[in-house]
């Protein structure tokens, strides 16, 4: 187990609580980390996806939900490992 003292080097919030979970989350690092990560992934899956759909100009509401999704999907996904990476045992 990592004591406390030893549980890490930087200034990073780790956690141990549910209640602990959106300071890890917001912080500034994670969250460029996080952000570039959905930006980057989400972009790709947006050009595989939906690119042909938004260039035929067939943008509907749907098709809007479905993008916001292309880039909340990779975003959530890259938090959930940062979660498990940053947890330490109570």
């Amino acid at each position: 187990m990592i004591e406390p003292s030893e549980q890490t080097v930087d200034d990073r919030p780790v956690w141990s609580s549910w209640r602990e979970v959106p300071a890890v989350v917001l912080h500034p690092a994670h969250l460029r980390k996080t952000i570039g990560v959905a930006f980057f992934v989400g972009t790709v899956l947006f050009t595989i996806n939906q690119l042909d759909v938004v260039i035929a100009g067939g943008i509907n509401p749907r098709v809007v939900a479905k993008i916001s999704l292309t880039y909340l999907v990779p975003f959530c996904v890259s938090n959930y490992g940062l979660l498990v990476g940053r947890r330490v045992s109570s």
